[in-house]
């Protein structure tokens, strides 16, 4: 049967079948919105209508700066619903990134939390917009010239819904990379590869999600699509709790505990902090409703997936992906043999990027072809499926990041064992991972050598304790110019977000260099490793 794999069909069915089920979202004011199913397909109705009326088509671009929470979940649906593709915006970008990436994507519309309104002034002159839509969650007027949110679904009449039936193949949503080597690249994901993502994150070898669960994405919604939760736990009708702008371990652990979360889904930045509460006052926290942890974003430590299982009874689960693979790529489940060997074994297993997920494949390649999958070999992990990206969204000049047989470079150094676990070893590009977010050496080198100063600076990654990694410059001075690092941090700041901007800037008389002329950033990570905590 020619069936097509649309999201209309998630909303249905989530509003047939599961009406009753609830979404909580902690409010900015910390008080707990709760409404049902029911309320949420009805209030996603109106809004597909609504944005209709004001002149947003099929195929146009709408644009969200918004926190978790459950007027977002009606945008996720609301807007693909009709046809329209939803674009997920990382607040967490400098004001730069995201006027490119608004005015790249041709966005109609952009919907922002009044809470955002300082970090959207900063770019709003810049972006070509046809709508500026407020979800008021400050209590404030909506400034003059900007929509209220809950002006327009009251405009829209749900009885004139029309869900999207066209081509599965149809581009629902998009996201745009961090911008770790040049600007920003675009990500479109169909309607089919929605579904089908939402599918195997539901199936037992996959995120293993039930109806039952009740799930607490703390991994942002403008992030990854908050890594496919929010359509997988529509689809098959899980409460849903979102955390709001309150991501602080205290206040994720109390949440747990009221709402009886199941399964909750962050980067490790997160579970250290978390980890942390627990350690300093173990047993104030009831979480025995948990069954898992989802790690993704960069790998989690062993000691601490150890730590929170042996002091604290909580399963950490392993994963990888990005935002060409939607993200779900692998799965760290260990296999009924794995099951069966050590303690120590397991945990091993536990540690690394896990097997692919149902549909995707692998593959590692170097400089000598195609690795074997002995543990040992290191290639580029290579990836194809059927939600992995195949091009970026109007950017022909990143056509080398796809095989012409199909596959996705990813760009991640890694092992394959015989088993099929994936290990990451390192990174290409020197691309620094912090706290699950990426941060380019190669553009902060860029402008750290922009200073009148500067003769020469190379960024590299040091461990932090908290962040995973962080970045560190050695900088070499022209001849009788002198400069501080704290002039140098400010003379970044307005080029970059204030997470990427380096921890440790040291000066040095030289940079060690390969024979070519690049810099060794090896040699510089082992003589600094001890700087990072």
């Amino acid at each position: 049967m020619d069936y097509q794999l649309t999201l209309p069909t998630l909303l249905r069915r989530a509003e047939t079948f599961h009406g009753k089920k609830e979404i909580i979202t902690r409010q900015p004011d910390k008080s707990l919105h709760r409404y049902t199913y029911t309320d949420f397909a009805l209030r996603t109705k109106k809004l597909s209508v609504a944005l209709q009326k004001l002149g947003i088509k099929p195929g146009d671009r709408v644009a969200t700066l918004c926190w978790n929470h459950y007027q977002h979940l009606e945008i996720y649906f609301g807007v693909p619903s009709f046809g329209g593709v939803l674009h997920t915006l990382n607040l967490r970008l400098a004001p730069d990134d995201l006027e490119y990436i608004i005015n790249h994507a041709e966005d109609k519309a952009i919907i922002v939390d009044q809470v955002l309104l300082p970090l959207f002034d900063k770019f709003k002159s810049k972006i070509k917009v046809k709508h500026v839509i407020i979800i008021p969650n400050a209590g404030q007027p909506v400034p003059e010239g900007m929509l209220n949110y809950e002006d327009v679904i009251a405009a829209g009449d749900a009885n004139n819904y029309a869900p999207f039936e066209g081509d599965e193949n149809t581009a629902a949503a998009m996201c745009y990379t961090s911008g770790t080597t040049g600007k920003p690249k675009g990500v479109l994901y169909s309607h089919r590869s929605i579904v089908l993502h939402s599918m195997v994150c539901a199936y037992a070898e996959g995120m293993s999600i039930q109806e039952a669960d009740i799930v607490l994405p703390v991994v942002p919604m403008f992030h990854v699509n908050a890594w496919g939760l929010p359509f997988t736990c529509t689809m098959l009708g899980c409460t849903i709790v979102f955390p709001g702008p309150y991501l602080d371990a205290v206040s994720l652990l109390e949440l747990y505990e009221k709402e009886k979360v199941t399964i909750t889904a962050g980067v490790p930045t997160i579970w250290l902090g978390i980890l942390n509460v627990l350690d300093a006052d173990p047993g104030k926290y009831n979480l025995r409703s948990m069954r898992h942890m989802l790690v993704g974003g960069s790998a989690a430590p062993l000691s601490m997936i150890k730590s929170f299982d042996e002091r604290h009874g909580l399963k950490i689960l392993h994963a990888w992906g990005m935002t060409e693979t939607s993200p779900l790529g692998s799965i760290g489940v260990l296999s009924s043999e794995i099951q069966k060997e050590s303690k120590e074994v397991q945990y091993k297993y536990r540690a690394k990027q896990g097997v692919p997920a149902a549909f995707v494949e692998i593959r590692g390649r170097n400089e000598n072809g195609i690795i074997p999958w002995d543990g040992d070999t290191m290639g580029e992990l290579e990836v194809r499926g059927p939600w992995i990206a195949s091009a970026y969204y109007n950017t022909p000049e990143q056509e080398d990041k796809f095989t012409a047989d199909g596959w996705f470079r990813t760009g991640d150094i890694v092992t394959i064992d015989a088993k099929g676990y994936i290990e990451i070893k390192d990174r290409s590009k020197d691309v620094i991972k912090s706290g699950g977010e990426w941060i380019s050496s190669v553009a902060l080198e860029g402008s750290l050598m922009g200073h009148p100063a500067v003769a020469e600076a190379a960024v590299f990654a040091i461990p932090s304790q908290k962040w995973v990694e962080r970045p560190m410059a050695c900088v070499v001075l022209k001849e009788g110019k002198t400069t501080t690092d704290a002039e140098l941090l400010a003379f970044l700041a307005p080029q970059f977000a204030k997470f990427q901007l380096p921890d440790v800037i040291r000066f040095v008389k030289e940079i060690p260099k390969t024979s070519v002329g690049k810099f060794k950033k090896s040699v510089l990570r082992e003589e600094y490793k001890s700087v990072g905590n």
